[in-house]
Formats: structure tokens, C-alpha cells, sequence
């Protein structure tokens, strides 16, 4: 049984309106000449899912969002996703049978909710499920997302004559065989989880066996053959530093000075003498300071005494001088009458004779002032000299008990220098040696984690192995069924379709690829364009034709193909086979099978059986925008946009 999977409609938001195409019948065709746009809007409806998609410049340009309505198992929704590269991160969600808007879902994984989550739970699968290579791996395995599942049920232009579900490409080899097995029901989410965990484990077995070569190389280059000798030489070390210790505490105790009478007192005059010194220079430092503020002063009273004997002189000089003439007019004085004491010039009372007394009072105070200025400063002189003289005493005096002192200790600890020293280095290296032994007995209990982490890694991997060989061997007679029926159905079809050059068609039961003329398909076992094209619509219409009759498959009935009749080009009997084929596999079941195809030329024989919607230049896929016509076609083959998957 298929899980029901269908895209009823698909609607585009452009820059001048909407453009809608509903999906009604079982079999639908996009119908039109190269360019008309049928490629592009199959990848936006590949976008619409959440994948990467190859956007042609008129959706870049002029497409503002893309709207599926699908029914997916037993949900129907409409997933709206914007082209805005600022926007397209996230995809608004409709439930289209309750009419309520859900929350916005973002594309990939690290955020929820996701849309790829969603997708693979309405499919009914986990979306924590990941492929791992197996054989010499040691990676978990990438993440299965709904974009593996799109692999399967969509057939894009560029790989409909060369290649099927991607397997060319090797790094998607272990996702496509794990997809295929988890649509058939050939596995299911704990043997992938199993796959997964036994990868892990080898990696995790394969470091801890690194990292416990590495220790054992190092503990061999320290020359000790096991723990229980890296723990007797740490005993030794333990024992050596013990007694060194010993040594020199017997060594402290007998260096300690006896402390005598003149020694004491020796000390005492020292210490004395120490105090005295310091209040000596303090009192140096304060004479100091004081005579620098003497001398500070005695400047200013002598600037000041400088300045009134020189307006005393400027006096004199200028008293006996009659102007006749204002210097500032040049006006003749000789007619003015002055009156008497008064200058003739500016005619206030003339100062000169009654200052004179005044300018001697103030002269004499400030000679009385240096003269007492000058003695405090001999006086501070001679006590600066004093203070220096006790200075000089005082260090003679200190410097002579230091050397009586050092004397006398010296001739009690020298002779036991030697002897302390040596017991010093012998503590040192015993303390050296016992980290280094200590070091070395880590790393011994190290190796022992190790070991005892690695036995753990291999119980539990070899515990994986078991189950996974169980799980496996209870679906090994499935998977011997089914593909037998695969390749008997595939056979059938081929030989159905008449498709030239195939004399022998099977399916491969490890790789689940067409076996052509008893070779695996492959890059180096390539068919020519159209029959590989026919092949490829022989292999998908058998893989669902399977799927459809058993009841524990999970594969979802869908399929979309582009431009089958690209490679197909004049093989007129084979485009009429692969539309045979395809019409018959949507009749046998109605309503259980959508395929929906795009396509250039189609055969005349079939057009009943099947909904079209053909296209031109005049009516394009995007019908908002003018076509700028054949001539200025620009395909998108190659031209990849950036965007997440789902």
C-alpha cells in the first residue's frame, strides 16, 4: 500500500497577478516547445517543498512566492514559500480541511518547527533518522530529510538520460540505497539507528585504540615495564624525599644562631642606630626645605628693595626737569600759570619732596629684613652641616656593627653552607622524581580506562551487530521477495515497452538498480540517451507498480517526470511504449497514482487518457509575463539557485 501523495494545485504570486494550474485528473501533461517554462515550474514546485531548485531568471525576477495544495497521507496543506532570498528561510502552512493558518515553518533543520519534519511525519517517517556507509566508516551517516524522498518520486530534465536517483554522484549512495530500502519497507528507523550506532562505535573504538597506543609507546619509552614498577620507584622517590626532608629540618635547627649577650646587644646598637639614621635624614630633609624657603624669600625682599631704589634714582633724575613744551601736544607751557607745589604740567600737587621720607622708611624695612633673612639662612647652613656630619657618623657607625654581625654569623653557618645545599637538591630531586613517577602511574591507570573503554566500546558494538544481523535477517526473506517481484516486473515492462538493445532486465538486491544485459547500471555502464530515458520510465513505473500491491510499503504514489521525449527525440514506437506504460500504470488503481509529466512533443494515440495543459510562447507557464520569444530562450540547465533543504 502507497501512501496517498498528490499535488492538487499550484499557484504563483507574480509581479503582475496570479497564475494558477489545478492537477485534477491521474495523468496530467505539460505539453509546449523548449523555453515555454514547463522545466520551471517544476522546480518551483521542487522549491515549493522546501529543496534546492534550479530558478530561472523569470522566477527570480517576477515570482514573489510559490503555493502547493497537496495531500500528503492524510493531511492537506498549502505550503506558500517566497523567492525573497531575505524570506524563503521560512514557509507559511495552511491546514486546507480545517481552514486554519498553522505557525511558519523553516526550512532545514535547526529551527522549529521545520517544514522537513513535517513532510516525513505526514509520510508517517521520522525525520531523525540518518544513512550510514557502513564497511570502513566511522560517521553516523547524513540525515534522511524529505529532499532524499523527492529523489524518488521526481525525474529532473538533467538526469532523465544519464541517470537514476542521483547514484552517480557517491556521496549520495548510502541516503539512496537507505531510501529505497526505508520505502519498501526493507528497513525501518531502529536498523538505520543501529547502522548508525556501529559506525559511531568503530569510530569511538578506533580513537580509544589510538589514544592507548599512544600512552603504551610513551610508558615504554620511560623504561618501566608495568604499573606495580612505576609504583615501587614512586615509593622510593616518596621515602628519599622523607628523609632529605629530615636532613635539612636537622640542618635549620642547627644553624639557628645562639643568641648571646654581645650579640644582642650588638643587634641593639644596630637597630639604634638604624632609627637614629632615619631621623637624622628626616631632619636634613626638613632643613633642607626650610632654607629653600628662606632663600625664596630673601629673593623677593632684595626684588622689592632693587625696585624702590630705582624709582627713588628715577626721581632724583627727573625732579629739577622744567617741560616747556606737552610732550603729547606739543603746546608751548611757558604762558601757564601753575600754582604753587603743583606740577606745571598736569597741575596736581607735586609729590617729590613729601614722599622722600616715606621711600626711606620702607627702604629701611626691607634692609632690616634681609639682614635677618641672611642670619636665619648662615644659621640653617651650619645646621644642614651638623645634620650631615651626624649622617655620615651614623652610616660609619651601622656599616661597622653590620660588619662585626656578619662576622660573627659567618663563622657559625659557613662551614654548614655546603651541607644545607646539598640536602636542598636532594629534596628537590626526590620531589622531581616522585611527580615524574607519579605522571608515569596516571598514564598506567590511564591505559587501564582505556582498555577497560574500549572493551566497553566493542560489548557494545558487537551488541549492535547482534541486533542489527537479527533485525536484518528477519526482513532478508522480504527483501528476497520483493526484489524478485521487482525484477520480474521490471523484465516485463522492458520487454513491454520493446526497448532496444535490452535483452535481460533484473534489479540489483544490494545496489537496487536496473541490471541491464547482467551489468549493474552505472558511469561506466552507460545505455545510449533514449533507451536510458525508456529505462528510467521503466524502473520507476515497476518500483511503483510493486509498491502498490504490497501494504507494508511506505512509498508515496507520486511521480514527476520532464521531457521524456527530449531524449527520446524520433523514436516515435518508444515515445508511444513509455506512454503506454504510463497511462496503464495510473488506470489500474484510479485516484491511487498521480504522475504528472512535462513534456515537448506527445503522441497522438494517447491524448485521451490523459488531462493536458499545453503551452506556447504566446502562453507560457508563467502567463503574467510576456515571452520575449524562441529566439531569446534562455534555459536554466546548469543554473542553480542557492536555497536549503527542507
Amino acid at each position: 500500500m502507497t501512501v496517498r501523495f498528490r499535488i492538487d494545485a499550484v499557484g504563483l504570486t507574480t509581479t503582475d497577478g496570479p497564475v494558477e494550474y489545478q492537477f485534477t485528473s491521474d495523468l496530467t501533461v505539460l505539453a509546449g516547445p523548449t523555453g515555454v517554462g514547463k522545466t520551471t515550474l517544476l522546480e518551483l514546485i521542487k522549491f515549493g517543498f522546501g529543496t534546492d531548485a534550479i530558478l530561472a531568471p523569470v522566477a527570480v525576477n517576477h515570482i514573489e512566492s510559490v503555493s502547493l495544495d497537496v495531500w500528503i497521507g492524510d493531511e492537506r496543506l498549502r505550503l506558500t514559500r517566497s523567492l525573497d532570498k531575505a524570506k524563503r528561510g521560512t514557509v507559511r502552512v495552511t491546514d486546507l480541511i480545517t481552514e486554519e493558518r498553522r505557525p511558519d515553518h523553516h526550512i532545514g533543520d535547526k529551527r522549529q518547527p521545520s517544514l522537513n519534519t513535517l513532510l516525513m511525519e505526514c509520510l508517517g517517517l521520522p525525520d531523525d533518522m540518518r544513512a550510514a556507509a557502513g564497511g570502513n566508516s566511522t560517521r553516523e551517516g547524513a540525515r534522511i530529510t524529505f529532499a532524499d524522498i523527492l529523489t524518488y518520486l521526481y525525474i529532473p530534465q538533467s538526469q532523465i538520460n544519464r541517470d537514476i536517483a542521483h547514484s552517480q554522484e557517491n556521496y549520495r549512495e548510502p541516503k539512496r540505497r537507505a531510501v529505497f530500502e526505508l520505502l519498501f519497507g526493507l528497513t525501518d528507523a531502529e536498523i538505520l539507528a543501529l547502522r548508525s550506532t556501529i559506525s559511531r562505535l568503530k569510530g569511538e573504538i578506533e580513537t580509544a585504540d589510538t589514544q592507548h597506543s599512544t600512552v603504551v609507546q610513551f610508558l615504554r619509552d620511560s623504561g618501566t615495564s608495568g604499573r606495580e614498577q612505576a609504583q615501587l620507584e614512586f615509593d622510593l622517590a616518596e621515602a628519599a624525599q622523607a628523609e632529605a626532608e629530615d636532613q635539612l629540618a636537622k640542618l635549620r635547627e642547627s644553624l639557628d644562631p645562639v643568641s648571646d649577650r654581645e650579640t644582642r646587644t650588638l643587634r641593639d646598637l644596630l637597630t639604634d642606630a638604624e632609627r637614629g639614621l632615619a631621623d637624622t635624614r628626616a631632619a636634613h630633609t626638613d632643613l633642607a626645605r626650610r632654607h629653600a624657603e628662606y632663600t625664596a624669600e630673601h629673593r623677593r625682599v632684595q626684588a622689592d628693595l632693587d625696585r624702590l631704589n630705582r624709582m627713588r634714582e628715577a626721581g632724583q633724575r627727573l625732579a629739577d626737569i622744567e617741560f616747556t613744551v606737552c610732550p603729547r601736544c606739543m603746546q608751548s607751557l611757558r604762558q601757564r600759570t601753575a600754582p604753587a607745589n603743583a606740577c606745571r604740567l598736569c597741575l596736581q600737587d607735586d609729590p617729590v619732596s613729601a614722599n622722600q621720607e616715606l621711600d626711606q622708611y620702607e627702604i629701611r624695612q626691607l634692609t632690616e629684613q634681609l639682614t635677618e633673612m641672611e642670619e636665619q639662612l648662615a644659621a640653617l647652613t651650619a645646621q644642614q652641616d651638623a645634620v650631615t656630619g651626624a649622617i655620615a657618623e651614623r652610616e660609619r657607625l651601622i656599616t661597622h656593627l653590620n660588619e662585626i654581625l656578619e662576622r660573627r654569623t659567618a663563622e657559625r653557618i659557613t662551614p654548614r653552607l655546603q651541607a644545607f645545599s646539598d640536602a636542598s637538591q636532594q629534596v628537590a630531586k626526590a620531589r622531581a622524581d616522585q611527580e615524574h613517577w607519579e605522571s608515569i602511574l596516571r598514564q598506567w591507570d590511564q591505559v587501564a580506562d582505556l582498555e577497560a573503554a574500549t572493551n566497553a566500546l566493542r560489548v557494545q558494538r558487537e551488541t549492535a551487530l547482534s541486533r542489527l544481523e537479527q533485525a536484518q535477517s528477519v526482513l532478508e526473506q522480504r527483501r528476497t521477495s520483493l526484489i524478485a517481484e521487482m525484477s520480474e516486473e521490471f523484465d516485463a515492462t522492458v520487454r513491454a515497452m520493446r526497448i532496444p538493445t535490452i535483452v535481460t532486465a533484473a534489479i540489483d538486491d544490494r545496489k537496487y538498480l536496473p541490471v541491464i544485459n547482467g551489468q549493474v547500471f552505472s558511469a561506466n555502464n552507460q545505455l545510449s540517451g533514449g533507451v536510458t530515458t525508456a529505462t528510467q520510465v521503466a524502473y520507476w513505473c515497476s518500483l511503483l507498480a510493486v509498491a502498490m500491491r504490497h501494504s507494508e510499503t511506505a512509498y508515496p504514489a507520486f511521480l514527476l517526470i520532464d521531457s521524456p521525449r527530449l531524449a527520446l527525440n524520433t523514436a516515435t514506437n518508444l515515445t508511444e511504449a513509455t506512454y503506454r506504460r504510463l497511462t496503464t500504470q495510473v488506470g489500474v488503481l484510479p485516484g491511487r497514482l498521480q504522475v504528472i509529466i512535462a513534456d515537448n512533443e506527445l503522441p497522438d494515440t494517447y491524448h485521451n487518457h490523459y488531462a493536458q495543459i499545453v503551452f506556447d510562447y504566446d502562453h507560457p507557464t508563467v502567463s503574467t509575463i510576456e515571452h520575449p520569444g524562441p529566439a531569446r530562450v534562455t534555459t536554466i540547465h546548469g543554473e542553480i539557485d542557492e536555497a536549503d533543504d527542507a
